[in-house]
C-alpha cells in the first residue's frame, strides 16, 4: 500500500504518527488531535511552497508511515516522547535531549508522607503516579487535593511546633496540622491513603462536588465563578483520567540475539555470528582516503575494537584496492598477534568490493570466513559464490541488523576523513602568511580545496572570496611564490 492510500485510511481521531525512509528507518514522530487532516497537511501542495528545506527533505524522504489511534491529545503527547525517545529520529527535536514528564511521588514510610513533584523515577519504597502531560493541570490538582483532605505542604521530614510557627496553611485551614497534634499521625496517613485513590482515580466525590458547584453558580448567574470551577473541573479530569500505558501495541526494537538468529537464517550459517566486523572506505578525493573497522560482538557495538586506516598503497581514486588493502592489513595483523578472528565480515559494497576483500582474505590463506557485501543503493547483499545478490525485506531483522553495523562503519570512516582534512588546514602552509587568519585559512581551502589550487589562482580570483580583500590577495600570491 503506497503512502498516499495510508493517508487516505488514516482516522479522524487523535494520535501519534512514525514517517519511515526507504531503509524503513523512523525519521519523524508527531502527534496529531486529527491524524487524518495533520498528516495530509505534509503533501498538500500549497504546504510545500511555502515550506522551508527542512520539511521539503522530510518529505521528500519519506517512503513509509504508521500510526497510532489514542483517546486524547494528552494520551498522544505521552506516546510521542516516548517514541522519540525510542527511536530517536532525525527529524526531531523536542525530547531529544530525554527530558521526563512530571510524576507525582509519595512515599508511604515516612512520618507524615509528602507529594512531591518529580521527573524521574526512582528504585525506592515511595510510590508514583503518572506521567503527567500537563504540567499546569497537574499543579492545579494537587494544591486542590492538599485542601481537600487537609494536607501538609512544607518540606520537612518531620514537621515540628517550629514549622507551625511559619506555616499560613493551618491559618486558613488547608492543613490537618499534624506538627502540633491536631491529628494523629495514623488518621494522618489515612488522609494521604485517601488522596493516592483520588489521584488513581478511584474517588470521584471531589469531582462531582465541584461540577454541582459550578452548575449551582451558572443557574444564580454568576458566570465568573462558574467558568473558575469549569477550569479547575477540567484541570482535574485531565489529571485523573488513567492514562494508557501503551505496552502490547508500540513498535519493539528485536533483541539482539533475535536479530543474529535472523542473520544466521538468512545467510544460511551454521551458528549465529557472534562476532561480526565491518569495513567501509572514505574516498571522496584522492587526498586522505580512509578506512574503518567497526566490531559488533554478540550483536552489540564493541567500540574499543573499532579501528581507523589511512590507505598507504593506492594511487588516486580506486574503493576496491582500497578495501583489498584495509582487509590485507586489518587480518594479517590479527594472524601476527594470534588474536580472534571474526564469524562474519561485512564490507560496504557490491560486488567489486566483495571480490576485493576475497582475495586480501585469500592471500593470507583465510578462505573459510564468510564475508558478504551490503550494497547501499538497493540494500542487495553479495555473497561468494552467488551470482545473484540477496535481496531481504525492509522489516527483515538480519537487514536491520546489517544496515545498523554499515552505518557505523560509514559514520567512523566519514568522520575519519573529516579529522584528517581538518588538520591538513591547520598544517597549511598559509599559518605562515602574514594575514591569514584562521577563518580566512578555513574560508580559502573551502573555496579552493587545496593550497596547490590557491598557488595556481590569479589575485582576482583569490580576492573575490569572501574576506579576502584585493590587497591581501596580492599577500597571498607573492607568499606562495616565495614557497614555490
Amino acid at each position: 500500500m503506497s503512502v498516499q492510500e495510508k493517508i487516505r485510511d488514516l482516522p479522524h481521531k487523535p494520535g501519534v504518527y512514525l514517517f519511515k525512509d526507504r531503509l524503513n528507518r523512523v525519521i519523524y514522530v508527531g502527534k496529531a488531535v486529527d491524524l487524518h487532516k495533520r498528516v495530509s497537511q505534509y503533501f498538500h501542495p500549497s504546504r510545500k511552497r511555502r515550506a522551508d528545506r527542512k520539511l521539503i527533505a522530510l518529505v521528500e524522504a519519506i517512503a513509509d508511515l504508521e500510526f497510532y489511534s489514542v483517546h486524547s491529545e494528552a494520551e498522544a503527547l505521552l506516546l510521542e516522547g516516548r517514541l522519540i525517545k525510542e527511536f530517536r529520529p532525525r527529524y526531531n527535536v523536542s525530547f531529544r535531549d530525554d527530558k521526563r514528564f512530571l510524576l507525582v511521588k509519595v512515599d508511604l514510610t515516612e512520618p507524615f508522607p509528602r507529594f512531591q513533584v518529580t521527573r524521574l523515577k526512582k528504585q525506592d519504597n515511595a510510590r508514583y503516579f503518572g506521567p503527567f502531560a500537563s504540567s499546569g493541570a497537574l499543579r492545579t490538582t494537587l494544591n486542590i487535593m492538599k485542601k481537600k483532605f487537609g494536607l501538609r505542604s512544607c518540606n520537612a521530614l518531620i514537621p515540628t511546633e517550629k514549622d507551625y510557627k511559619h506555616c499560613l496553611d493551618h491559618i486558613i485551614k488547608n492543613c490537618s496540622a499534624p506538627c502540633i497534634g491536631k491529628i494523629s499521625q495514623a488518621e494522618y496517613l489515612e488522609r494521604v491513603k485517601m488522596a493516592c485513590a483520588f489521584l488513581e482515580g478511584k474517588s470521584k466525590e471531589m469531582i462531582e462536588e465541584i461540577r454541582a458547584k459550578m452548575e449551582q453558580a451558572a443557574q444564580a448567574f454568576d458566570f465568573e465563578k462558574a467558568a473558575e470551577l469549569r477550569d479547575l473541573l477540567e484541570a482535574l479530569e485531565e489529571t485523573t483520567r488513567p492514562a494508557r500505558r501503551f505496552v502490547k501495541q508500540l513498535p519493539q526494537i528485536s533483541s539482539p540475539h533475535e536479530d543474529l538468529e535472523a542473520l544466521k537464517s538468512a545467510l544460511s550459517l551454521s551458528k549465529p555470528p557472534l562476532l561480526i566486523e565491518c569495513f567501509d572506505i572514505s574516498n571522496i578525493s584522492s587526498t586522505h582516503k580512509v578506512a574503518s573497522m567497526v566490531s559488533f560482538r554478540e550483536g552489540k557495538a564493541e567500540r574499543s575494537a573499532y579501528r581507523r586506516y589511512r590507505i598507504k598503497t593506492v594511487e588516486g581514486q580506486d574503493d576496491f584496492a582500497c578495501m583489498e588493502e584495509v582487509i590485507r592489513r586489518r587480518y594479517k595483523r590479527v594472524l601476527d598477534e594470534a588474536g580472534n578472528l571474526p564469524d562474519l565480515i561485512v564490507v560496504d559494497g557490491g560486488k567489486g568490493q566483495l571480490s576485493s576483500a576475497l582475495k586480501a582474505l585469500q592471500s593470507l590463506g583465510l578462505n573459510n570466513i564468510c564475508v558478504i557485501g551490503l550494497a547501499k543503493e538497493n540494500e542487495e547483499i553479495y555473497r561468494k559464490g552467488f551470482s545473484e545478490p540477496l535481496i531481504l525485506d525492509k522489516s527483515d531483522k538480519a537487514l536491520r541488523l546489517l544496515q545498523r553495523i554499515r552505518d557505523e562503519a560509514h559514520r567512523v570512516a566519514n568522520a575519519y576523513h573529516q579529522l584528517l582534512l581538518k588538520k591538513r588546514m591547520r598544517e597549511s602552509i598559509l599559518d605562515d602568511c602574514p594575514g591569514v587568519s584562521e577563518n580566512r585559512k578555513k574560508l580559502l581551502i573551502r573555496a579552493f580545496g587545496s593550497v596547490e589550487k590557491i598557488k595556481k589562482s590569479s589575485v582576482e580570483e583569490i580576492a573575490a572570496v569572501k574576506g579576502i580583500g584585493k590587497k591581501l590577495a596580492e599577500k597571498i600570491v607573492s607568499f606562495l611564490s616565495s614557497r614555490n
